[in-house]
């Protein structure tokens, strides 16, 4: 098939049009090349007619990005947590109004196979339940946002809603109701109800992907969207013991790229084959063994050598969540879905690999 790939510079953009070739696709690679994000193409994208430099909000070059294209995977997008009402507009107009130009001039040019990146965070917090006996609110339980207070106070565990205990944590399923706690997460959210207007306005099929903590080499480093892995190597790379936030316990599944990079080559067979016209389906692509952020960081720390600590510093955002692990029990089922890199040799691997520097730091 012909495959138009959007944010084929990006880190999983570019492992997904590379996976894609390697299943014997034809790749188009489309980038805006964002001055923010690239102070120039990156060596690993082709020469030649094969890459677009064009943003998704223009609708006449999404036209011509289409041309003559089976299928879609669709990964540009602006990342990180948007912690701020500032970051609203943004992450809106990129995320929000760029898939949804995108998904018309799909439907105008009769492309009607989606492979979506979403994210996790498109659940907010992960899956709960209140342990106390006497709780009236029994079984699962949705928490609230974690209160300031309690975040000050070093109480990181959500609370019950109903009594106010602390809540136990448990797996999170496709079928878990969306709560999107930030501007990323909502913009997210967005792209996938997007998505499934556009699937039943032409029959087409999409396949969302909700990527847990995706990390490996081409990784932005030194930004403030940077992975907490990379963060974790720059200040390795730098003598500097890693920050963990929080207590280091919140849990996290951590994904290797070419893990990712091959559920959407398989997510594409789906689409075409196996998914219903007129239907969008989720699927989380995790490595099914989750790990604490300290595990990381000391993992991390341990590939380096050991000779730099993590150091727990107590401190928090209130946009981050958590705990969100989730099972990829329905991605194996339907789309044969497994990760094949061990977490150990996927962190020694990260330790050495190229990361991808900033626009800044390019210039």
């Amino acid at each position: 098939m012909r495959v138009l790939v959007t944010g084929a510079a990006g880190f999983i953009g570019s492992h997904v049009a590379e996976a894609l070739i390697a299943a014997g696709h034809e790749v188009v690679w489309l980038d805006s090349l964002a001055p923010a994000v690239h102070s120039e193409k990156p060596a690993y994208i082709p020469n030649g007619p094969s890459f677009l430099p064009y943003d998704v909000r223009d609708s006449a070059a999404m036209e011509d990005a289409l041309d003559g294209v089976d299928a879609v995977c669709h990964l540009a997008a602006m990342v990180g947590l948007g912690v701020s009402l500032a970051d609203l507009p943004l992450y809106s107009d990129v995320n929000v109004t760029g898939t949804a130009v995108l998904l018309d001039a799909m439907g105008r040019c009769g492309v009607s196979r989606l492979v979506l990146s979403s994210s996790m965070v498109v659940y907010g917090e992960g899956a709960y339940s209140c342990p106390s006996d006497g709780c009236p609110a029994g079984g699962p339980v949705r928490p609230l946002p974690r209160a300031a207070a309690d975040l000050e106070a070093g109480v990181f565990e959500p609370r019950c809603p109903r009594c106010g205990s602390l809540l136990s944590t448990s797996l999170v399923g496709e079928d878990a109701p969306l709560d999107p706690r930030n501007a990323y997460a909502t913009s997210k959210a967005a792209q996938e109800y997007l998505a499934a207007n556009w699937a039943r306005l032409t029959e087409g099929t999409c396949v969302a992907l909700r990527y847990h903590n995706v990390y490996g080499p081409r990784m932005p480093r030194d930004t403030p969207y940077s992975g907490v892995a990379a963060i974790f190597r720059s200040a390795l790379e730098n003598g500097v013991p890693p920050r963990v936030f929080e207590d280091g316990r919140q849990l996290r599944d951590f994904v290797h790229v070419r893990d990712v990079a091959a559920a959407n080559v398989l997510a594409l067979g789906a689409a075409c084959d196996d998914v219903p016209p007129g239907t969008l389906r989720a699927y989380n692509v995790a490595s099914g063994t989750p790990r604490t952020v300290g595990e990381m960081a000391t993992a991390m720390a341990d590939a380096f050598g050991g000779a730099v600590t993590p150091k727990v510093t107590g401190e928090y955002r209130l946009g981050d969540v958590r705990h969100i692990v989730a099972s990829p029990a329905a991605a194996a089922r339907d789309l044969g879905y497994r990760a094949a890199v061990d977490f150990a040799e996927g962190v020694k691997e990260f330790a050495t690999a190229p990361l991808r520097a900033p626009a800044a730091l390019n210039d």
